[in-house]
């Protein structure tokens, strides 16, 4: 199984540009960066606070970097046109010299729709969109000329130049609502999920049935899973966090611990863990110092 990294969108630029440099000499197989514009509150409700926009971000990690993977965690298309998202996937690859990976999703936080004034439309519209989104998404990165009519979008006669250097470019979707996970069984690369060893054993399961119903391989499908990493020896502290919110999208314990649970996921056929550095320390010395030991353990 694969190791990656997923910096959190409020550090400073300098630090990730540093920690994508790290990966890249530390040997992890890749750098992810969420497309989000401000901290979900689950509500309307604004929380002020840096958020770095993914495509900047993204061309500039590219550029510093030699051999990592780089790739949105996901781009929302209630909020991004597929041939916006073709068009930067294909330049950030040749930026990147073919290590681009596209992720999207149908898209879901409530606070920066309301706030951009953009709308996010109930959930039968939204996943129709993204259905055609990925479509219009594939054919733009690999046709010469892109042809297409649906209830929500009509391209006509339309280029995406220059093509990607991979071909094909590969497209993510994180989800785990069996309609889109059906759409993501037809029409992508990769499948990426959230979740501690059980919960993500689940997600597995539904990608299966979707794949049987649209006669796809789930062999075929890259898969990838992150959850939140506590570092610690305290027992109380690792049980508050198993019983907490977030319980079932946790890791917690020693290093020792984290490598068996990390193996759990191998065993369930995970092609890549994603390492979010959300939880692993308060300053960038702290972070980089706890990254660099899961990576020697691993």
């Amino acid at each position: 199984m694969k190791f990656s990294l997923w910096p959190n969108s409020s550090r400073p630029t300098t630090e990730l540009l540093n920690l994508a440099q790290m990966a890249d000499a530390d040997d992890w197989y890749g750098v992810w960066f969420a497309d989000h514009y401000m901290s979900n509150t689950g509500s309307e409700a604004i929380e002020s606070g840096d958020l770095h926009e993914c495509w900047a971000v993204l061309p500039a990690m590219a550029a510093v970097t030699e051999r990592v993977r780089i790739g949105s965690l996901v781009a929302p298309t209630s909020i991004h046109h597929p041939a916006v998202l073709a068009n930067r996937a294909a330049t950030i690859d040749h930026i990147s010299n073919g290590r681009m990976v596209l992720g999207i999703g149908a898209g879901w936080q409530i606070n920066e729709h309301h706030a951009y004034g953009i709308e996010l439309e109930d959930p039968r519209e939204r996943v129709g969109r993204f259905d055609e989104a990925i479509q219009i998404v594939r054919l733009l990165l690999n046709e010469d000329r892109t042809d297409f009519s649906g209830e929500f979008y009509e391209i006509i006669d339309a280029p995406s130049d220059p093509k990607p250097v991979q071909s094909p470019l590969p497209i993510l979707v994180g989800t785990a609502s069996p309609r889109m996970l059906r759409i993501t069984a037809r029409h992508a690369d990769e499948w990426n999920t959230w979740g501690a060893p059980d919960l993500a054993a689940e997600g597995l399961e539904k990608l299966r049935v979707a794949c049987e119903q649209v006669h796809r391989d789930p062999a075929s499908m890259w898969k990838s899973v992150q959850a939140l990493v506590f570092i610690t020896d305290d027992a109380d502290f690792a049980e508050s966090v198993r019983e907490g919110e977030m319980g079932s999208r946790s890791l917690v314990g020693s290093i020792d611990q984290l490598v068996e649970e990390f193996g759990r996921y191998a065993d369930l056929g995970f092609d890549e863990f994603i390492v979010p550095d959300f939880t692993l320390g308060k300053t960038a010395e702290e972070r980089a110092d706890h990254l660099s030991e899961l990576r020697s353990a691993i």
